[in-house]
This record gives structure tokens, sequence and C-alpha cells, in this order.
């Protein structure tokens, strides 16, 4: 696990944790003290300056080209979006499909991902659904039987919201490179947790938002778009978009050219204070390193199936070290826990197979074992049902 003074180090970054049992960091992660501080500071700055905007353009950048080290990315392959949807649909609309070209997908994966494609079928694109169990994991073998000649995109999510399944993309990358199949991967609940070399994956176009691994609120996104996919064109576009941005601001029809980094998917002004935040969010991730936060996971995963094993509980996604990794949807009835854990301070997510458990880096064993004590108890507790909204 992390070192006993990291980690208190890094938990002592989250006061949530001396107020509740939070471990649904797959839902959103709580806010850092030293993310707090930047958005402080960009505040601050505005209030007192008026808004250096120069300097939060500089800062923008620098976020960019630590965003791309994150994925082993170039910053010129980074654009920044609004969340994981908006940059699903980018992907969905800049990729050059043809009425009878088809798009597979496993069903079941987030529907976000799923609507940006099905959105595309009255275009006369063919969208195949591959079945998958909960307690298995997709790879190369899941997708050849349903791709074809005219099969032009492969797309899911590295890490699933309602299983925890850590699907096997490097294999499924390795395919679509051999098959020239663009491969779209929804990252959101995987950046920040697990390595993402997007090279080693031969990712295309990659999208996550900001709100649970890279630990900064609702309303930023980051778009990973392979250099040298030039035929990706955007949807929409604006004067951030442009190759040769007038510098008289008067749009002219004859040059309509754009941008051949990944920018040209962006539109107008970005989220400035978010994109403070998440080079703070960043340093604090770097502090520990990603790899060390898997490890870290997996260990207090591994304590937490030991514990659930013993009171009979079973998890509704895969056992196994790299087929998951921080989330655990613990087969428990929704309807009687849901309200019982809130009633305990335990924060948790109602899932569809039942109450979904995600660990983080700021958890700990200790943690593990007090929700190990809570079910116990509630074992044998009749608690009143709730209705509650799903993630």
């Amino acid at each position: 696990m992390i070192s006993t003074e990291k980690l208190a180090a890094v938990r002592e970054q989250f006061p949530v944790t001396r107020r509740q049992l939070y471990l649904d960091s797959a839902h959103q992660t709580p806010l850092s003290l030293s993310v707090r501080d930047a958005l402080h500071s960009f505040i601050n700055e505005g209030y007192e300056m008026a808004g250096p905007k120069p300097v939060w353009i500089r800062r923008a950048e620098e976020t960019r080209a630590n965003v791309a080290r994150f994925f082993n990315a170039s910053p010129s392959e980074i654009a920044f979006t609004k969340n994981t949807s908006e940059g699903l649909n980018i992907a969905a609309n800049a990729v050059p499909l043809k009425a009878g070209d088809n798009v597979v997908l496993i069903e079941g994966d987030h529907p976000n991902n799923a609507y940006a494609w099905l959105n595309l079928k009255a275009k006369g694109v063919e969208i195949r659904f591959v079945p998958l169990k909960d307690n298995e994991v997709a790879t190369a073998k899941t997708f050849e039987p349903f791709i074809d000649e005219r099969t032009k995109v492969i797309t899911l999510s590295h890490v699933t919201f309602h299983a925890g399944q850590v699907h096997d993309v490097a294999s499924i990358g390795k395919l679509c490179k051999e098959r020239n199949i663009y491969l779209v991967v929804d990252a959101m609940q995987s950046v920040g947790v697990i390595p993402l070399d997007v090279k080693a994956l031969n990712i295309s176009v990659l999208a996550a938002g900001t709100h649970k691994g890279l630990l900064v609120p609702q309303g930023l996104g980051v778009l990973y778009v392979a250099d040298g996919l030039d035929e990706l064109r955007p949807a929409y576009i604006a004067m951030s978009s442009m190759l040769n941005p007038p510098a008289d601001y008067i749009a002219r029809s004859e040059d309509m050219a754009v941008r051949k980094d990944a920018q040209r998917f962006e539109m107008g002004n970005l989220n400035l204070p978010d994109l403070q935040a998440l080079d703070a969010a960043i340093k604090l991730i770097d502090s520990v390193g990603v790899a060390d936060i898997q490890k870290h996971v997996n260990e207090l995963g591994d304590l937490l199936l030991k514990h659930l094993d013993e009171l009979g509980v079973n998890v509704v996604g895969p056992r196994e070290r790299g087929q998951r990794n921080h989330i655990y949807v613990l087969d428990l009835p929704v309807e009687k826990w849901a309200d019982y854990f809130s009633r305990n301070d335990v924060r948790v997510s109602p899932e569809r197979g039942g109450i979904r458990v995600s660990l983080a880096m700021f958890n700990t064993s200790e943690d593990v074992e007090r929700l190990a004590s809570v079910i116990r108890s509630g074992q044998t507790e009749n608690a009143p049902a709730v209705t509650m909204q799903l993630d």
C-alpha cells in the first residue's frame, strides 16, 4: 500500500475523511485542500485584478502539457471539453462514417457512450452490441466475431461504472491496429487510478471527465486525439478551431481550414478555473504516483473481498486482480442497504446490480474494516426502503 507517512499526508488533503466513510469516488471525488486553494486563487485573482486572462491561458497550456504527460501523449493531442459525454460525442461525429459502416460497443456499457453512436443510426450507420456478463472482461476475442470489413470503430469503457470490470484495452487496441479500426475509449473511471499509455494501447480517441480520478469538480473534460488522424473533422467550429484565425476578427469563407492538432475540437473559452484546479490535482496525484495508487486500491480491494467472503456477500463484477481495480459492486439489495449506509455515514452509490463501493488514494485499510463492521451490523437490521438517484 501507499506508505503510512505518505497516506497520512494524502488523507489530510481530504477533510471529508474526518466526517464520513467516503467510498464513492467512482461517483465523484471529494474536494482536496490543494484543489480548493487553486480555485480560491483563481477567484481572488479575478476579484482583485479583474481577471489576468493571459496568465490564466498560459497556465491552461501548462496544464495541457501535464495532462499529455499523464497519457504519454503530446500537448498537440490534448483538447479540453466539458465532460466525457461531450468528448465521446465529438468522436462519434468526427469519424468519417458512411451508411452501411458499423460501430461495435459492449451491451450495458455507459449509456452516454452508447447514445453518442446510436444517434448515427439516422445516417445509416449500424450499431452492434456485444453481450458480456458483468463478471467477465472484454478482450480482442470478445469483439472478433462482431467485426467485418465495414467495422470502423470499436468503443468501450476502460473500467465499467456498473461492475468495475477492467477491460483488456491492450489486446483490443492491437486488434484495431491490425484491422484499421478506430479505438475510442471512455477513460472516466480509470484516469488517475490506472496508468494509461495511449500509444502502447493504440487508442485513437480517449475521453474522460475530471471529477473522479482527476480530483476536480464537474465541468471539465479531457480529450485525446492521436496525431495524424486529420480525417477526424469537428462537427462544429469556432475561431479557436481555425488554422488561421483572422487577426481582425472577420470570418472569411475562402479560408475554412481547421487546425491540425486536437484543439480543432475546442469551442471558444475554456473552463479556466477547473484547469487551474486540474494542475493542482495532477501535482497531488504525482506526489503518490498513479502506479502506486493502483497498487494501493488493489490491496484494499483484496482486503475488502476477504471480508465480503467472511460475511457471505458476493460481488457483481470480476474478482481477479487485473480484471478489477477500485470499483466493487456488492450484491446487496439497494432498497434496504442504500438508506442503511447513509444513516451510518457511509458514502456509497446504488447501482444496477447492488451497492457500489469505490476506493481512492485517500482510503485506508481501516476504512475497509469499518465498512465490514457496518455491513455485519446491517445484516441483522431491517432497514427501510429509499429511492435514490443512480449515477
